[in-house]
C-alpha cells in the first residue's frame, strides 16, 4: 500500500507543475495514444484472441477503432472543448465578463474491465487526457493477457511521469482506493460499483460507474421478424454475450413468439455456418468461474431450451442458447446474464412489456423493435434507461458524438466524446468586474431603501420567454443606450 502511497503523491506533485494543462501535452499524449492504437493492433488482438478466443474483426472495431475513434474526436474538438464559453449576464453586469472555462481535476483513476479491456480502459484515458490530467489505470486482472500487454507496451508511449500502470487483483484495487483521487471512473458490475462508490465517498471524490444490468428487447408485432433477429442474435453473440449493453432478455407477444425463434436459430446458424463450437466468428467464455455461473443458470432455469444448450468447460464454450417459457421467477431474469443464452418473455400488448421493464432496476439500454413511430415515442416517454435504441442494436456506440452511461442500478455519469472530457473537468465559472465606474454599484450598498430595491429587482428580474413581450423586454437595453449616448456626448463635450 505504501508504494501506491508514493505513485499517487508523485502523480500529484506531476499535476502541480501545471504541466498536464497544456494544449501542448494534451495534443502530444493524444497522438502519442493513437500512435500506440495504430502500431499495436496486431498485439492487442492477439493479447484479446488469448484472453477470449475474440474473432480478429470484433477486436479491431471494438477494441482499436472505438478508442481512435475517440483520440480523432478529442484532437479535432480539443480548441472547443477548452475554450472559454461566454455565459449570459443581465443588466447589473452588462459591462462585465463572464464565462466559463473547464479545468482539469487532477489525479484521476480509471478502472476497467475484463470483457472489452482495451476500449473500457483507454477509451476512458483519452477523455482524462484530454482533459488534462494525470491518470492511474487499473487493467482489469481477469483479463490476463490485456492486463499485461497494456502494463508492457502503453508507457513506451505515453509519459510516464503523468499516467501509471498499475496491474493486480481485489488486494491491489483495494489499497489503491484508500487514496484520495480527483475522480474514480469504474467500469464494471453493480455490485463492485457500490464498492467503489463508498470507496469515493470517503474522500468525496466523483465518480463515473459504467455499470450493466438487464437491457431488454422489446419486439412488436408490427417487426420484420428476420431482420429483427439478425440484428439482435449479432449483438447478442459478439463477444459470447459478455457485452454490458447486451440485448439480455426478449419481450415479444405470443403471436411472434415461434416465428422469432425460428429466424433466431437461422441467424444463428447463418453467422456460424452451422457449428458455433468450431467457428472462429465466437467467443469464449473468460474463465471458469464465469463458465459456472452460466452453467449453473442452464442447469437451475425453468425455461425450456429451444435452441442450443450444450457446453464444453475445457474450452470454456457455451453455445447459443435460446430459452422460453420463462417466468419473471426464473434464475436466467434475477441478474445480468452476461453470457450467450437468450430469454424470451411474453406479453399481451406494449403496455404490458412497458410494465415489465419499469417494475425492473433501470437498464443500461432499452431496444425496441417496431415499425410503428407511435410506440417508439410512448416506450420513450413512459420508460427510463441509459440509452434508448430502436430497430437495431450497438450502433449507438459507433457515435462519440451520443453520450454512454446508465442510469440508477445500470451507472452514475456518461462517457464518450466531449461526455468523458466533461466527466474528468471541473466547469469553473469566472466572472471578472474593472475598478472603475463605482457610481453605478452605488445601490447596492447599504443603507438599503425601497428606491434600490426596485432598482435592483429591475435588473435581476427575468420573465419567461412565453410570456416576454418583445418590445418592452428591448426598452431596458435602449434606455441603455441613449444613457450611454448622452454620457458619451457630455464626455466629449468637455474635452473637445
Amino acid at each position: 500500500m505504501a508504494a501506491y502511497n508514493k505513485v499517487v503523491s508523485d502523480l500529484h506533485a506531476s499535476f502541480a507543475t501545471g504541466k498536464t494543462k497544456t494544449k501542448e501535452w494534451r495534443m502530444a499524449q493524444l497522438l502519442a495514444l493513437l500512435n500506440f492504437i495504430e502500431k499495436e493492433s496486431d498485439g492487442i488482438a492477439e493479447a484479446l484472441a488469448k484472453d477470449l478466443s475474440k474473432p480478429f474483426l470484433e477486436s479491431i472495431v471494438f477494441e482499436c477503432d472505438t478508442v481512435r475513434n475517440e483520440i480523432v474526436e478529442a484532437l479535432d474538438k480539443l480548441d472547443e472543448w477548452m475554450g472559454k464559453k461566454k455565459a449570459e449576464k443581465n443588466l447589473l453586469t452588462l459591462l462585465d465578463s463572464a464565462f466559463v472555462m473547464s479545468e482539469p481535476l487532477g489525479v484521476v483513476l480509471i478502472i476497467g474491465a475484463w470483457n472489452y479491456p482495451f476500449q473500457l480502459t483507454l477509451g476512458p484515458l483519452v477523455g482524462a487526457i484530454a482533459a488534462g490530467n494525470c491518470a492511474i489505470v487499473k487493467p482489469s486482472e481477469i483479463s490476463i493477457s490485456s492486463s499485461q500487454f497494456m502494463e508492457k507496451k502503453l508507457l513506451e508511449y505515453l509519459d510516464p511521469e503523468c499516467i501509471k500502470i498499475i496491474t493486480g487483483g481485489v488486494p491491489e484495487t483495494t489499497s489503491l482506493l484508500t487514496n484520495r483521487f480527483d475522480h474514480i471512473f469504474y467500469t464494471g458490475s453493480t455490485a463492485v460499483g457500490k464498492i467503489i462508490y463508498k470507496a469515493a465517498a470517503e474522500h468525496l471524490t466523483p465518480v463515473t460507474l459504467e455499470l450493466g444490468g438487464k437491457s431488454p428487447a422489446i419486439i412488436d408485432n408490427t417487426s420484420d421478424l428476420a431482420i429483427v433477429a439478425r440484428r439482435m442474435m449479432w449483438g447478442k453473440l459478439c463477444n459470447s454475450g459478455q457485452t454490458c449493453i447486451s440485448p439480455d432478455y426478449v419481450l415479444c407477444t405470443k403471436e411472434n413468439l415461434n416465428f422469432l425463434i425460428e429466424e433466431c436459430k437461422s441467424a444463428i446458424y447463418e453467422f456460424h455456418n452451422g457449428d458455433s463450437k468450431r467457428t472462429p466468428h465466437f467467443s469464449r467464455i473468460i474463465n471458469k468461474h464465469h463458465f459456472q455461473r452460466l452453467k449453473q443458470m442452464l442447469d437451475k432455469t425453468e425455461g425450456t431450451v429451444a435452441y442450443g444448450g450444450t457446453i464444453d468447460e475445457d474450452s470454456l464454450y457455451i453455445s447459443p442458447t435460446l430459452l422460453v417459457n420463462v417466468k419473471e421467477s426464473d434464475c436466467v431474469m434475477q441478474e445480468e446474464i452476461f453470457g450467450p443464452i437468450m430469454p424470451f418473455l411474453t406479453v399481451s400488448d406494449m403496455d404490458e412489456a412497458i410494465e415489465f421493464v419499469n417494475k425492473r432496476p433501470k437498464p443500461l439500454v432499452i431496444y425496441l423493435f417496431t415499425k410503428d413511430n407511435q410506440l417508439i415515442k410512448q416506450v420513450s416517454r413512459e420508460t427510463l434507461s441509459g440509452a434508448m435504441v430502436t430497430n437495431d442494436v450497438f450502433m449507438n456506440m459507433s457515435l462519440t458524438s451520443l453520450p454512454f452511461g446508465g442510469v440508477g442500478d445500470s451507472g452514475i455519469g456518461s462517457s464518450h466524446g466531449i461526455y468523458a472530457f466533461q466527466a474528468f473537468s471541473h466547469m469553473r465559472a469566472h466572472f471578472v468586474k474593472k475598478q472603475n465606474m463605482e457610481f453605478m454599484n452605488q445601490f447596492r450598498y447599504p443603507p438599503y431603501n425601497d428606491k434600490n430595491l426596485k432598482i435592483i429587482r429591475w435588473a435581476l428580474e427575468r420573465t419567461p420567454h412565453c410570456q416576454r413581450n418583445p418590445i418592452l423586454l428591448a426598452l431596458p437595453y435602449i434606455a441603455l443606450a441613449i444613457l450611454f449616448a448622452i454620457l458619451f456626448k457630455l464626455l466629449h463635450s468637455l474635452i473637445f
